[in-house]
């Protein structure tokens, strides 16, 4: 499975303190830990800060250079913000990238399709209508359908799009989570070339433990053929199921990579 590490966001307290005090040494620390930790890429937040709206682009650019000259792991341009994005894309200089995120609305579609086309970038699209979060599978495969015509049409290809079947809160509704799982099943087999990701926390919102909590629910996710998870990879024991969810959906040949881990001392239970 990918692990996207979502560390670097404004929306945690101290990142949001480091963004504002340009604090270089705590945000590339920050990701470095993460890339050895295991995740594959490395999502970038940078919010707008203390900053003014327009100035968000500038920091979205200082945050890019700060991350990238601090780990070679590929980065996940995150932002609702169309020409926060265009800022990040130009300041990147790897060669595999990720667009985190883009919806069902056509206008976001407009603006962020042609810019995974050209940067060939994987892009997280969540399966939201105009309406707002569809509350069951049926509308939520209906927001695939009109997002995959969309990307297509602007040269994005299918098996650059990685949707994202959305998570509510358990505490909410109890049945949310079947929801999810069966949108995710139902993706699949709909837009096989496509891939899924979704963010875990959000189903443990309001709830105490929310560890064990988001750990059951990325097995159940796997099983579901969940591809990538945004996700804590300092959680040590969040990454030890990682590794078991692939070795038991068949993405670990052998168990190599479980043993492996086990011999580094990195499995905790």
């Amino acid at each position: 499975m990918l692990v996207i590490g979502e560390r670097i966001n404004a929306s945690n307290k101290s990142v949001g303190q480091a963004l504002a005090d340009r604090d270089e040494a705590f945000l590339a620390n920050l990701a470095r830990a993460q890339a050895d930790a295991g995740a594959d890429f490395i999502d970038v937040n940078a919010g707008v800060g203390q900053d003014a709206r327009e100035d968000a682009p500038a920091l979205m650019k200082w945050l890019v250079e700060v991350v990238q000259s601090a780990t070679d792991k590929p980065l996940t341009m995150d932002s609702d913000d169309p020409v926060v994005l265009e800022a990040a894309l130009s300041t990147y200089r790897g060669e595999a990238v990720m667009i985190n995120s883009v919806n069902a609305d056509p206008a976001k579609l407009r603006a962020v399709g042609p810019m995974a086309a050209a940067s060939k970038a994987l892009l997280v699209a969540l399966v939201v209508g105009e309406g707002g979060i569809p509350g069951n599978v049926d509308e939520r495969l209906a927001a695939s359908d009109l997002i995959m015509n969309q990307l297509t049409r602007a040269g994005v290809k299918e098996d650059q799009v990685l949707f994202d079947p959305l998570v509510l809160p358990a505490s909410v509704d109890t049945n949310q989570g079947l929801v999810t799982l069966e949108t995710i099943r139902r993706i699949k087999s709909r837009h096989p070339s496509a891939k899924t990701a979704m963010g875990l926390s959000n189903v443990s919102f309001g709830l105490p433990r929310r560890g064990m909590v988001n750990r059951a629910f990325l097995l159940m996710a796997a099983a579901a053929g969940l591809d990538a998870a945004i996700l804590d990879p300092l959680d040590a024991k969040m990454m030890s199921v990682v590794r078991v969810a692939d070795m038991l959906t068949g993405k670990d040949t052998a168990c190599r990579g479980y043993i492996r881990a086990h011999r580094k001392g990195l499995l905790v239970d």
